[in-house]
């Protein structure tokens, strides 16, 4: 019986530093332990994946958490096994499709008239790599869900943020930002090929491009926003990438997977942790690699490129016609 207490124990450490390793590279649990009781949440896409995990998260900790989602069965759902899990009944699910200039209108009118706070704003919802196709508004789904879309609603409740003072908004970005580029000639993917990586990489960058122009725009007003990288998790974002259906890649692939790709749990903890920790009062502007912040692209720090994205984005959701937008000057923001 002893021969086989060696072999045991070498394979117990292995397979213990594996799983040590793979927490290590995946970033690990939020540090801070801080609660957030009576603060009212909103969470988009909170139906499943990272979104779903950090509604529960942040329900643990006490707070009122809006699950806004499109498919509103699965938002039930959630919202029903998050108040059974953590015995927080202040969590509800409300209909959002980003993918609707009119349903993100729709959305933030509600939230206005119903919530008396806003604290926190966490835009995770997204499409990856999807087909080429398009929103109900004619914007390219990555750009128009995973950018335009938050950009809407974001500029729709900055007023009931700016009154919830001090409060946060937090736009999941990702690591495929350094590999995008804003083409202001053709945002859209109307005269070229479809690529639909590129299309996702140039969706992430305005993310990050435009969370600096935002925190330029509201200093002095106590609410902040920064963007992260949550790490890649398992979730459903990856459904079109076709990563899940070679064997081939499955195979060879798997074990590699398996230590560098995050549960859902793990991959909500940079939300979590941009959304309570006590010690980011006041930081704004920045960019967040996991639990770390990083320098982001370099395109992503360009000034002129921030101004001109945010011009284009308030006229392709008309946003100037449809709310009093304006800058901290009090001057209508620019055409």
């Amino acid at each position: 019986m002893s021969r086989y207490v060696l072999p045991l124990s070498v394979l117990g450490t292995a397979v213990g530093g594996a799983v040590l390793l793979k927490d290590f590279v995946a970033g690990g649990a939020c540090p801070s332990k801080a609660t957030i009781p009576g603060k009212t949440v909103i969470v988009t896409g909170a139906n499943t994946g990272i979104g779903k995990q950090t509604a529960l998260e942040l329900a643990k900790r006490g707070g009122n958490i809006i699950l806004a989602c499109r498919d509103m069965e699965k938002c039930e759902a959630a919202a029903k096994e998050i108040r059974g899990e953590t015995l927080n009944h202040r969590v509800n699910a409300r209909h959002l499709d980003l993918a609707s200039l009119k349903s993100i209108r729709e959305f933030a009118a509600k939230v206005t008239e119903e919530e008396e706070h806003v604290h926190i704003l966490i835009n995770n919802a997204a499409v990856m790599r999807c087909p080429h196709w398009t929103t109900e508004d004619g914007f390219e789904m990555q750009l128009g869900v995973n950018y335009l879309g938050h950009f809407l609603l974001t500029n729709l409740l900055l007023d009931k943020l700016k009154a919830s003072a001090p409060s946060r908004i937090i736009n999941v970005s990702s690591l495929a930002h350094v590999a995008g580029h804003i083409d202001f000639e053709d945002l859209n993917w109307e005269k070229r090929k479809y690529d639909t990586k590129a299309a996702y990489c140039q969706s992430k960058l305005a993310v990050v491009v435009s969370t600096k122009e935002l925190s330029r725009r509201l200093q002095g007003t106590g609410v902040t926003v920064n963007a992260l990288h949550p790490g890649v998790a398992r979730t459903e974002l990856g459904r079109h990438t076709g990563m899940h259906s070679s064997a081939f890649s499955s195979f060879t692939l798997g074990p590699i997977f398996w230590l560098l790709v995050k549960s859902p749990e793990l991959a909500a903890q940079p939300s979590v942790y941009l959304a309570v920790a006590e010690e980011l009062e006041g930081v704004s502007g920045k960019y967040f690699d996991v639990l770390k912040e990083k320098p982001p692209a370099p395109e992503a720090e360009d000034e002129e490129v921030a101004k001109r994205l945010w011009a284009e984005s308030v006229r392709l959701v008309g946003l100037e016609m449809s709310h009093g937008s304006h800058g901290k000057t009090g001057q209508p923001l620019p055409k």
